[in-house]
């Protein structure tokens, strides 16, 4: 039986920033949301420099997780502005990250470098 997923050979990097590397937040989150954009940055540079070695760098920029840094999402009244302000209406799980994650690491995007994937459930189209 053939392997479902072909890794590229080619190096790749996936720096993991976030949508508030991409938009403003309104919470007093100056330094988190300008090291994200920083972030956001630094792959279309590393991307600049070194794809002509064959290297691609892109950057994942999920929105809420459940995670340590959003609490597990546990909180009912941060899951509700959750899913009134995403186009999906809805928190995601932490497992809806593989795909985006493996479709970057893999040969499926062996013609993407530069790029910062946003995983959002719709948020920051509102």
């Amino acid at each position: 039986m053939a392997p479902l997923l072909f890794v590229s050979d080619c190096a790749t990097v996936i720096n993991v920033s976030s949508i508030y590397g991409l938009v403003a937040s309104r919470s007093p989150m100056a330094a988190y949301n300008a090291t994200k954009g920083a972030l956001v940055n630094l792959t279309r540079h590393l991307a600049a420099q070194w794809g002509a070695r064959g290297v691609r760098v892109n950057a994942l920029a999920p929105g809420y997780f459940p995670t340590e840094l959003t609490g597990g999402l546990t909180d009912p009244a941060f899951v509700e502005s959750i899913e009134s302000q995403t186009l999906l209406a809805r928190v995601p799980s932490i497992d809806e990250l593989d795909g985006p994650l493996l479709f970057l690491a893999s040969d499926a995007s062996s013609y993407v470098t530069g790029h910062t994937l946003i995983v959002d459930g719709g948020w920051t189209t509102t």
